[in-house]
């Protein structure tokens, strides 16, 4: 499959358009349709008593923002592991990121009960670290075991086991009901101070990826031809592997788990726009937001006007093209 060269710039220019669409849609339409009109007035001036400005205000303004940032910060976290590790299946949520993220926020829902916020949002991000670690570190000491196919089949060894002994957790504590929305997505539940707590965190770690890129483009080509460059691999590994964890464990903690947005995303980012990081990173993050928003439309009218988790509906995309990638590059990594 030949690569269609798109200006970065373009993509750039012409995503947020669709992104803004797609806001739009979302908070204009669902169970119940509000005008235009009425949403301008729900933002600018606010009516406490008025239903449908509490509807947008509490419901589909947070949900519509917190897709759009929780599919840009998935994108970019997909395409860092992907060109740091050189491994074309790499992404959160086949690497064990988001199950470590889901793992530990379920034990602190169990044991810490009532953290604020901002706590849950950094112990999340302590989950990210500790899968990652898990999948990687279990990769090194078998034979292949950071090949693409067996590192995956590894993340989902590790992340079907972090996810059952967290079930079995909740379970055994009864609150198997509160944690299954991690595990299901919770976008239709978006706390509003979450989302503003999130968003620092989230940017932190795509501001470490954009200042990352070069390097990180230096790095996918190998580690060999990036240490005789003058690449001091380690700390660009570092520095990678905190914004993936800052970008997963944000997301995590604001809706919860979703499959495949990681994966998808930088591949179709780069067959559109080249191998430069420097393009790949932000291009990734508008399509992934555009993309995820659109999953979620189509989650709320597959079924109207009952609701299809989005996981649902990323996975429709995502296994598809997981199995194409197995047929088209076998075991191999990325070049």
């Amino acid at each position: 499959m030949k690569s269609i060269f798109i200006r970065p710039y373009t993509i750039l220019i012409c995503s947020p358009i669709f992104i803004c669409a797609v806001v739009l849609i979302s908070i204009l339409y669902g169970t119940k349709d509000i005008s235009a009109i009425t949403v301008w007035e729900a933002i600018f001036h606010f009516d406490a008593s008025n239903i449908d400005h509490q509807i947008i205000r509490t419901s589909r303004l947070p949900r519509a923002i917190a897709v759009i940032l929780v599919g840009a910060f998935l994108a970019v976290a997909g395409a860092v592991m992907q060109g740091i590790a050189r491994n074309y299946l790499a992404s959160p949520s086949l690497m064990g990121v988001n199950d470590g993220s889901a793992f530990v926020i379920t034990l602190v829902m169990v044991f810490f009960p009532g953290l604020p916020n901002y706590q849950m949002i950094l112990l999340s991000m302590l989950g990210s670290a500790l899968g990652a670690s898990l999948v990687f570190g279990f990769g090194s000491f078998i034979r292949n075991g950071l090949s693409p196919v067996r590192l995956a089949i590894i993340g989902t060894v590790i992340g079907t086991f972090l996810s059952s002994v967290a079930t079995a957790v909740a379970m055994y504590f009864q609150v198997s009901q509160t944690v299954s929305a991690w595990y299901n997505t919770k976008v239709h539940m978006v706390d509003l101070n979450m989302l503003f707590l999130s968003i620092p965190f989230g940017l932190f770690g795509l501001l470490l990826a954009i200042v990352s890129a070069r390097a990180i483009t230096i790095t996918s080509l190998g580690e060999d031809t990036a240490i005789s460059l003058g690449q001091k691999t380690k700390i660009i590994k570092l520095i990678s592997m905190l914004s993936v964890v800052c970008l997963t464990g944000t997301a995590v903690a604001l809706v919860g788990k979703i499959a495949f947005v990681g994966l998808v995303i930088p591949h179709i980012t780069r067959f559109l726009v080249g191998v430069d990081y420097r393009f790949i990173i932000p291009c990734s993050a508008v399509i992934g937001a555009f993309f995820l928003g659109l999953c979620d439309l189509m989650s709320r009218y597959i079924n109207f006007p009952y609701e299809t988790p989005i996981g649902v509906v990323t996975s429709l995309v995502g296994i598809p093209f997981f199995l194409f990638l197995i047929r088209k590059f076998g075991g191999e990594s990325r070049g």
